[in-house]
């Protein structure tokens, strides 16, 4: 991390991520398209996600979080940045001349040799099947079922951890600390996602935040009865109700909202930790 020195309000307690390990370059022009803005709006145009809006402009970088290149060795090209993700990639150069975006493990450097193979060798980048990885093995980019592609374990500095295998199944601690089935033919990549001092990170001014499409927050409490659950009172009024709603009336803060006998309950071996 970069502490900014205090020349001006705003970099009073600023924390940048150091973006020094990255290649100078452009990004793959191939590997580009264009990203719409939505603002927080569903097909319809309701705002179904609130707080959002403006921002930069920005292009989707095209990741392969899949096989697609099996039993080809690749090499690493370059490590970018992607304002669509916390970690970052790495553009990957493969033996058949073709190119790809993954997301990089931390500690990979340009040069180095990745391989996507069923029992590949278990070192940083490689991804392979979880039966051939050994037990005790930081992983990441997992992948719920098989052939599915890496769905779960991929923002910044986050990696499970094969706990044990049997019959058939091999129990993983995610980074929520719950610890779950997966079958022993789903893929992983061996390493922790990279950018780990992401969570360190201090914008330092509302700028910065609206530079990522993030708008202003008002606290329900300062809303009146008719804008929110919360609002109303006189003065800094408590929530003034037995249970906590969110806007929308649905119950807030310790309700269990996973549907209850859901087809993979038989998965989860412990559930996570709640939050304190």
């Amino acid at each position: 991390m970069k502490e900014k020195k205090p020349t001006t309000p705003g970099q009073r307690g600023m924390k940048v991520v150091d973006y020094s390990i990255l290649t100078k370059k452009e990004p793959e022009k191939s590997l580009l398209i264009t990203l719409k803005k939505k603002a927080g709006r569903n097909n319809s145009g309701k705002i179904t996600v609130r707080h959002r809006g403006g921002g930069e402009k920005r292009k989707y970088r095209i990741v392969d979080f899949g096989q697609e290149k099996m039993n080809i060795k690749g090499k690493v090209e370059a490590l970018e940045y992607d304002p669509n993700r916390s970690a970052f990639l790495m553009l990957v150069l493969y033996e058949d001349g073709e190119r790809r975006y993954r997301i990089a493990p931390e500690g990979i450097k340009v040069g180095d040799e990745i391989n996507c193979k069923e029992d590949a060798e278990p070192k940083l980048g490689n991804r392979l099947k979880l039966k051939n990885i050994p037990i005790g093995v930081p992983i990441f980019e997992l992948e719920f079922f098989p052939g599915q592609g890496g769905k779960l374990v991929r923002s910044a500095g986050s990696s499970a951890q094969i706990l044990s295998k049997e019959g058939g199944f091999v129990n993983i601690v995610l980074p929520s600390k719950e610890i779950r089935k997966f079958s022993e033919d789903c893929f992983a990549t061996i390493g922790q996602a990279s950018n780990v001092e992401h969570h360190m990170e201090v914008l330092g001014k509302a700028g910065r935040k609206r530079k990522r499409g993030i708008r202003p927050t008002v606290r329900g409490t300062a809303m009146n009865p008719v804008d929110h659950p919360h609002g109303g009172g006189e003065g800094r009024a408590p929530i003034g109700l037995k249970h906590p709603k969110t806007p929308t009336g649905k119950p807030a803060l310790g309700v269990k909202t996973r549907k209850k006998g859901k087809m993979s309950d038989k998965f989860i071996i412990r559930r996570r930790k709640k939050k304190k």
